[in-house]
């Protein structure tokens, strides 16, 4: 049997031991969470200040909003002030909870992506009866559902890993991940993947497979429209949402595979910051590109603050 100890810290080893390394880790990281904090949080303003963004879409839109600001949060802000202060020690109590709300919002955010594939497909498939399927307590069902789903996987995931005894402290990531918080488990290896597997992977896979039936009954509906205007109008409600799938799951699976490769740990750490960095700082970007309705609400956000700066007295 390996040697077991009570651990009471666990040691983040992050990118990089070279002072220099450290230093741009930090000004990198600053610069992503400032860059995604200003864009989620504007977005809901925009969505909050404006009726005419009052619908179905945009209410997901917050809530995807909110869970990206909570999921950087939870882990961004440490891993900054760690970079900056050559701090490695992480408490064992402050580990078990930063791995929880980061995958408690991480699935919150799957299951709230899988709801808005739902929402778009009743849009373009079924508009005639949009308003009265995706009605106020629809939407606050769904979304709740999304964050009940999301709230009770992390708890069974946390609750188990941190039930068993662990044989080492160093983890090599720059946040406490569940497949590192795993390799240094006093776990069977086999079992550890069989209970991956049937706890997160099997939800995911449930999710992607729902994003995809609806995207397949989506392009079945838009390629049969007669219309070129209302083809261009029915894509550009989706390829942002799309995209936003594709980034997530895309780069959860490629992190997932090439950490059951063996390969270096850094690959395993930057393929980390795209999964939880990236597609929360990039979500707000990606649905303002081609969004008229966002684009008027910026505008108009502007020009109200142009016009209060210049009444205001001497």
């Amino acid at each position: 049997m390996p040697n077991r100890t009570i651990i009471t810290d666990f040691l983040l080893m992050g990118f990089s031991e070279q002072r220099e390394f450290q230093i741009l880790h930090f000004m990198v990281f600053l610069m992503m969470y400032l860059v995604m904090l200003i864009g989620n949080l504007l977005l809901i303003i925009l969505v909050v200040m404006n009726n005419h963004l009052q619908t179905p879409m945009y209410f997901f839109l917050v809530n995807l909003a909110i869970v990206d600001l909570g999921s950087t949060t939870v882990t961004i802000p440490r891993s900054i002030a760690s970079a900056l202060m050559n701090i490695r020690k992480i408490s064992y109590s402050e580990c078990a909870a930063q791995m929880f709300f980061f995958l408690f919002f991480l699935s919150s955010d799957l299951f709230l992506l899988t709801a808005m594939a739902y929402d778009r497909y009743v849009a373009i498939c079924h508009p005639l009866h949009y308003m009265s399927t995706m009605k106020l307590a629809t939407c606050l069902q769904m979304a709740g559902g999304a964050w009940m789903v999301g709230f009770l996987n992390s708890a069974m995931n946390a609750g188990t890993l941190f039930s068993l005894p662990f044989c080492s402290t160093v983890i090599h990531q720059f946040f406490c991940e569940v497949p590192h918080l795993m390799e240094i488990s006093c776990f069977d290896p086999k079992f550890r993947e069989i209970w991956v597997v049937l706890l997160s992977t099997l939800l995911a896979i449930v999710c992607f497979m729902l994003i995809i039936m609806s995207y397949v009954k989506i392009f079945k509906t838009v390629l049969s429209m007669s219309s070129v205007a209302s083809r261009q109008k029915a894509f550009s409600t989706c390829i942002p949402h799309l995209l936003v799938v594709c980034l997530l799951c895309g780069t959860g699976i490629l992190s997932h595979f090439i950490s059951n490769s063996g390969s270096s740990y850094n690959w395993d750490e930057v393929l980390a910051v795209i999964y939880s960095v990236i597609p929360p700082m990039m979500n707000p970007i990606i649905y303002s590109m081609k969004n008229k309705d966002i684009k008027a609400a910026l505008w108009k956000l502007f020009k109200q603050r142009i016009t209060n700066q210049n009444t205001k007295p001497a």
